[in-house]
């Protein structure tokens, strides 16, 4: 099926608009105009991923949404990889199934509708990423959208879960990488502690130039020396909009030019 009838498709169940938007240089990704959509933040996790673990067989994506961070780690592992995904909310499930069609991966990803709480493999993973919602309920004005509200606010288990999916799951050299709010830094690393893992790096990234950090990125493992010293900021546009050096790198390895 082609990318324009898959955007029809969508359309037609949605009822809403849906755009086809660059993923990688060759993938593409369905999303809701109205909807929770692909961000800075799921390209520099995924990035993120790849600079600890180039190379594997297999990965797990923990609330996997419409497949942001997964796919692209997918598409950094090479051609022999697999990916399985996890995500709890029906319409961003439904929104991956179409993004796996359209990017023809029904043979490298394998998909699962459900909690990541609940949610048990016997497999172990080398890589395991994930996105978790950002904001504790009662922080904030929670989007009236379904997807916006699942995506941004811990309506359906926080960062702690997360980490304690993630430590299931790792095989005992495994690195569980993800991202959270800059300014809530201490819950991260609260919860990947009572996970039973060990934060071994964490880098601070910052929107635009003269702003301050955004969210961070962590990895942690099973063992390891816990982080003594954070990495140097990461930046992804200059103060005039235009995206950093650094940034443009990291586009490159996903294939954009």
């Amino acid at each position: 099926m082609t990318w324009h009838a898959i955007r029809l498709d969508l359309e037609a169940e949605l009822g809403e608009p849906v755009t086809i938007d660059a993923l990688t240089g060759g993938w593409q990704i369905a999303q809701r105009v109205a909807g929770h959509r692909h961000s800075a933040d799921d390209v520099l996790t995924a990035h993120a991923a790849l600079c600890e673990v180039p190379h594997a067989p297999l990965a797990l994506d923990l609330g996997t949404g419409i497949g942001g961070v997964g796919l692209l780690v997918l598409w950094g592992l090479g051609e022999a990889a697999r990916l399985v995904a996890i995500e709890a909310q029906a319409i961003s499930h439904r929104l991956l199934l179409a993004n796996i069609a359209g990017n023809d991966l029904g043979a490298r990803v394998e998909p699962h509708l459900g909690d990541l709480r609940d949610f048990q493999d016997a497999r172990r993973f080398p890589l395991v990423t994930g996105s978790p919602p950002y904001f504790p309920l009662g922080t904030g004005i929670v989007p009236a959208d379904s997807q916006k509200a699942h995506a941004r606010f811990e309506m359906r288990g926080d960062v702690r879960d997360y980490a304690l999916a993630a430590a299931r799951h790792l095989t005992d050299d495994g690195v569980f990488v993800f991202c959270f709010p800059t300014p809530q830094k201490q819950r991260a690393l609260d919860a990947v502690a009572a996970a039973g893992l060990v934060t071994t790096r964490i880098r601070d990234v910052i929107p635009r130039a003269t702003l301050r950090p955004l969210f961070t990125l962590f990895s942690a493992r099973r063992e390891g020396t816990p982080v003594r010293a954070e990495d140097p900021l990461f930046t992804v546009r200059e103060q005039n909009g235009a995206l950093t050096a650094a940034m443009r790198d990291v586009r490159r390895s996903f294939g954009f030019q």
